[in-house]
């Protein structure tokens, strides 16, 4: 197996992210649990509140190991990537490539060419695109355009937790949901630092589709002007700011978009997620043991090549689809305004708990 990575090296870019048990729990069956547990949180629940006043509205006490057999974990995306590299290093059949950007492909009956921007070539019984929101291999197979922007420009920071007063050291992943914008903090890197994320609503003519720009605190500072005092604290404990632009695609509609021939699409090549499940990192990773299954098939001579990345799209795009469109209503319903913000405010709390619980989503493969 030759994997093909475009940067030249691993940094520390990205930002901190969630993964439910459903996530937590493939990572436990691959021999990963033990190096997740010495990089991840393990926040005690999940707290909503009103932005404006800071009032709690909703809680779910962390009791994903006793209903879903693993644990809710919180950490940051490099420490994920450290794990999942040593992992394939450990792998004697796997072979890593980095600074080897895709430029095409030429698929033929019996192999795929793949053209690198460098010049190289390799050729092998099948290509797996999982080569993210801007996917060349995507690209392509299905000639469908490019990601569009959501009209949303996300705002994060990392904060030492020593630094802040302990009222604000909680153990929790917190929710503030306002008009047209939420905030979310939840702790990383086994709980010595705080993930912050501002995601403000109507900034489509921002559109920065990369991971490194540098955010404004004086911009943050004004999307929180109207917040309660622990988010302006929050804001002002922010040492530096990164932003970008949110982008997506409709949710799949059918299993061709993500396998057809020798090409399979895994990943946010194939269904990027908007963020307000928590589940990007998490759809990734199930594609990623769904589609071992369906290669293991392959070599055990039950189904060929086509047959076995067909067998995986069919068995991921529907579950993927729903998670995209679960995580566009979110977002929908975090930002609300008016009369209906109010109505959504009084449903959590007399039923946040049950709301907030998804167990079609985090008993999943259980």
């Amino acid at each position: 197996m030759q994997l093909f990575e475009q940067t030249a090296a691993f940094s520390e870019v990205g930002a901190g992210l969630q993964l439910g048990p459903n996530a937590t729990r493939i990572l436990q069956a691959w021999g990963l649990g033990a190096a997740l547990d010495g990089v991840a949180a393990f926040p005690e629940r999940i707290v909503a509140r009103s932005s404006t006043s800071g009032r709690e509205l909703a809680c779910l006490p962390q009791q994903a190991l006793q209903r879903y057999g693993a644990p809710y974990a919180t950490l940051h995306r490099r420490d994920l990537h450290a794990i999942l590299l040593q992992a394939v290093q450990t792998q004697a059949a796997a072979q890593l490539h980095l600074g080897s950007a895709v430029d095409r492909f030429e698929e033929s009956v019996q192999a795929v060419q793949l053209q690198l921007m460098d010049g190289r070539q390799a050729q092998g019984d099948a290509l797996i695109g999982a080569d993210g929101l801007w996917s060349r291999v995507r690209e392509q197979a299905l000639a469908d355009g490019r990601a569009q922007p959501t009209g949303h420009l996300a705002y994060r920071t990392l904060i030492a937790r020593a630094d802040l007063p302990a009222a604000l050291r909680a153990h929790e992943v917190s929710v503030w949901l306002g008009v047209r914008q939420h905030v979310v903090a939840y702790p990383v890197r086994g709980g010595q630092w705080l993930n912050l994320v501002v995601i403000v609503q109507g900034a489509a003519s921002q559109e920065l589709p990369g991971w490194d720009d540098v955010g404004a605190a004086a911009d943050v500072r004004q999307a929180l002007a109207n917040c309660c005092s622990t988010l302006q604290a929050l804001a002002e404990a922010a040492p530096s700011w990164g932003r970008w632009s949110l982008y997506d695609r409709a949710p799949l509609s059918s299993a061709a978009q993500m396998a057809g021939g020798r090409i399979a699409l895994l990943g946010d090549a194939a269904h990027p997620m908007r963020p307000f499940l928590a589940q990007g990192a998490a759809m990734a990773i199930e594609d990623a043991t769904e589609l071992g299954a369906a290669l293991a098939m392959q070599r055990a001579g039950q189904v060929d090549i086509t047959a076995a990345l067909a067998h995986y799209a069919q068995q991921r795009w529907q579950r993927a689809a729903r998670v995209q469109a679960r995580a566009r209503r979110n977002g929908q319903i975090f930002h609300l305004a008016g009369p209906l913000r109010l109505a959504r405010n009084i449903a959590l709390q007399l039923a946040g708990s049950r709301l907030m619980d998804l167990p079609w989503l985090y008993g999943h493969g259980r």
